[in-house]
């Protein structure tokens, strides 16, 4: 029996079984679901000095307001708009020269995080993450994803929201706000009704955490994939990336036979796989990368859909409805369409192996399908957006939890908490997408500005905001661009970090404002209302590292509209000196107060990364080469005690690991000293040295710097 018969026979024996049984699958990552929070305002306790806030039964606020009195004022207000309630409480003083002070703490689920509410009033626009919960005085709030509310401070006050506990279930934040009126400001249901995600309901789903990092064929071969092309990218992915955490190798379109419709069509792949796709799969598999593959959910056989009419939406003369990009409309409402199409298909991907799955023309299923038929479903009696819910739901739960589903394409706030990540633009990668979906990242979903090549113009500052935004970061060049040069931003960018978004406001609201188009949208030809473009719409990107041991902050520049940089503007104590090192170009550009001059972005880069780090007295680090945060994912502890600088860090085999130092007045340099690795230098330049270390093998070195005090 020939290889092609025998998978044949193999695919309509599993589509046999699961038609009559698709029994129900173990999710390896399980999700906690936790009750639906109420839509209303938080019960106030107020004695004149004290402050209790009480939401779904638990207190969220507690806290005193020093210097008020009987000469003071205290207001509030509840205001129901729809739905969209804003619960806000003023206290006022009327003695100018001595301001009320509210010193207290937050209370949020293990999902909570401080924030900006509310856009700023000066200062330039800065996309904002942190990694690890935020300490930056940008924060005038707290949000808590989990439950959904917001709980802000009002301009002008001064506030300082300070981490203080944070465990998996609970998070506790000290606040300190300073002002003449002290105006606080809860939100409920703030991403559900006052953002108008309807189906955002966290308590559900948890976003998707661990890095997404890999390889997409799509640009590389288009059409023109192959399983000779798809194993020599598994092999030089393994190779040359896979030890820097590439993680992914995934399949994109002409795998599948034509006209595709039916499972077979899918899992028996055309002639350019002889070998099949479960053999595919293994192979991905044993060089230690986790396959992934694309499909769609249009629909081109003609012939089935004649055979089989009722599982097809038909137009206003009853013929079978068609659009572009779409063709045949699978109908939502037939449990047929799911017994014999949709399980079958992604529960036989799923046996073989497949690991990340990209389901595209999801659009052009709602807008070119269900809304551009909405008179079969009105007729039918049955929610439109519902029976498309429950159509992608389905492949969500074939797929399964423990797997990673991107929507594709463009924006689809109907399918929030179903799938993982979401193509938020067209094809290519997009800058402005980051900017104008950046509240979106980590909270809704985990956001795809597509994959990224490495071209010279735009190699570096496509990795770098990718990773310093913590979106999803796919690669689409050809394997052997890999084993060049111009490899190197797209090492030194992954893993790439879960982060927290430091605005839950959009910097660019041109198309998130929109979202309601979505409704009536009847094209998903081009970039719509609500999709977002590619051109870049903001120059600054803020990254923030907390760590147990130092917090610091990454600064991305990909453009030269803002050569000044204030720290006040990034959220840093201007009273404070600190170290700036530039990460690509390997340059200390000195210790600074107040603000400091980024000088020109070099064409070789097309942009510029600086580690901000708050300078002490003694030898501190400045920055490391491994990864764009400057420590940030592979430092595990640094410590300075008894004139020793020490700490442990996570390298690369066969890639040296540099570790950039500041040596003050006051400290003579004696030695260094590390395990696993060997020593291949040791320079000093300025007050700055430099110390080059080298392994055989991925391997943690546990390393130590000996001064001596003069």
């Amino acid at each position: 029996m020939n290889h092609r018969k025998s998978i044949l026979i193999y695919t309509k024996f599993l589509i046999s079984i699961l038609i009559f049984a698709c029994p129900l699958k173990s999710n390896s990552k399980q999700i906690d679901q936790f009750s639906a929070p109420i839509n209303a305002a938080a019960d106030l306790e107020w004695d004149g000095q004290s402050i209790i806030l009480e939401y779904g039964g638990k207190i969220i606020l507690r806290a005193q307001i020093e210097n008020f009195s009987e000469e003071n004022d205290f207001s509030k207000n509840v205001v129901n708009n729809g739905g969209v309630i804003n619960q806000v409480m003023k206290w006022t003083t009327r003695d100018w020269e001595n301001p009320l002070k509210l010193v207290g703490y937050i209370s949020t689920s293990g999902e909570g995080f401080p924030c900006e509410a509310d856009r700023k009033r000066t200062g330039p626009d800065i996309v904002r993450h942190s990694s690890g919960l935020s300490s930056s005085l940008l924060n005038r709030a707290v949000y808590d994803r989990r439950n959904d509310w917001a709980l802000s401070l009002d301009f002008p006050s001064d506030v300082k929201i300070i981490p203080e506990t944070y465990t998996e279930n609970e998070n506790t934040f000290r606040i300190e706000i300073t002002g003449h009126d002290i105006i606080l400001r809860f939100r409920p249901a703030f991403y559900n009704r006052h953002r108008g995600l309807k189906y955002f309901k966290p308590w559900e789903y948890r976003v998707w955490q661990d890095p997404v990092v890999g390889w997409c064929s799509w640009f590389a071969y288009f059409k023109d994939v192959s399983e000779k092309k798809m194993k020599n990218a598994a092999d030089v992915i393994s190779e040359e990336l896979s030890p820097f955490g590439y993680e992914y190798i995934q399949m994109d379109d002409g795998f599948q036979q034509e006209p595709a419709g039916t499972p077979e069509t899918w899992l028996i792949p055309n002639e350019k796989f002889p070998s099949g796709l479960d053999n595919l799969s293994k192979y991905i598999l044993d060089k230690g990368l986790k396959p992934g593959i694309w499909t769609y959910t249009s629909f081109h056989q003609e012939d089935y859909v004649s055979a089989n009419r009722d599982m097809f939406v038909s137009d206003e003369n009853g013929d079978p409805a068609y659009g572009n990009w779409v063709g045949y409309i699978m109908d939502g409402t037939n449990p047929e369409v799911f017994s014999r199409i949709i399980r079958p298909l992604y529960a036989g991907f799923r046996e073989m192996g497949w690991r990340y799955f990209k389901v595209d023309a999801l659009r052009h299923l709602r807008y070119e399908g269900y809304n551009s038929f909405s008179d079969y479903f009105k007729d039918k009696n049955v929610d439109l957006v519902e029976t498309y819910r429950t159509f992608v739901k389905t492949i969500r739960d074939e797929i399964g939890r423990d797997n990673f589903m991107l929507g594709c394409w463009g924006i689809r706030p109907e399918l929030t908490g179903i799938i993982d990540g979401c193509r938020i633009g067209g094809d290519g990668f997009g800058y402005a997408g980051l900017v104008q979906y950046n509240s979106f990242n980590n909270v809704v979903w985990r956001n795809d500005p597509d994959h990224i090549e490495l071209s010279r113009e735009e190699a570096y500052r496509s990795c770098m905001i990718t990773s310093l935004t913590g979106s999803l970061f796919m690669l689409t060049d050809k394997p052997e661009v890999y084993k060049t040069e111009i490899i190197e931003p797209a090492k030194r960018a992954v893993p790439v970090l879960f982060t927290l978004p430091g605005q839950i406001f959009d910097v660019d609201p041109s198309r998130s404002m929109h979202l309601e188009m979505v409704d009536s949208e009847v094209s998903g030809d081009e970039i719509r209302w609500i999709d977002s473009d590619r051109i870049p719409r903001c120059d600054l990107y803020l990254l923030e590292i907390n760590r147990d041991f130092e917090n610091w902050m990454v600064l991305g520049r990909t453009g030269d509209e803002i050569p000044e940089i204030y720290f006040s503007h990034l959220g840093l104590p201007d009273s404070n000196e600190y170290f700036v090192f530039e990460f690509w170009s390997k340059e200390l550009l000195g210790s600074f107060s107040n603000k400091f001059y980024t000088g020109s972005i070099d064409p070789l880069y097309n942009c510029q990364l600086f580690s901000i780090r708050k300078r002490v007295d003694y030898p501190q680090i400045i920055a490391t080469n491994r990864h764009i945060t400057c420590g940030g994912f592979e430092l595990e502890i640094v410590d300075w005690d008894n004139s020793v600088l020490s700490g442990t860090s996570a390298i690369v085999g066969n890639d040296t690991y540099v570790i950039y130092l500041s040596e003050p007045e006051g400290y003579s340099y004696s030695e260094f000293i590390c395990d696993n690795a060997d020593v291949v230098s040791n320079t000093r330049d300025g007050i700055m040295r430099v110390i080059g270390i080298k392994s055989k093998a991925n391997t943690k070195v546990n390393w130590s710097v000996v001064y001596a005090k003069n």
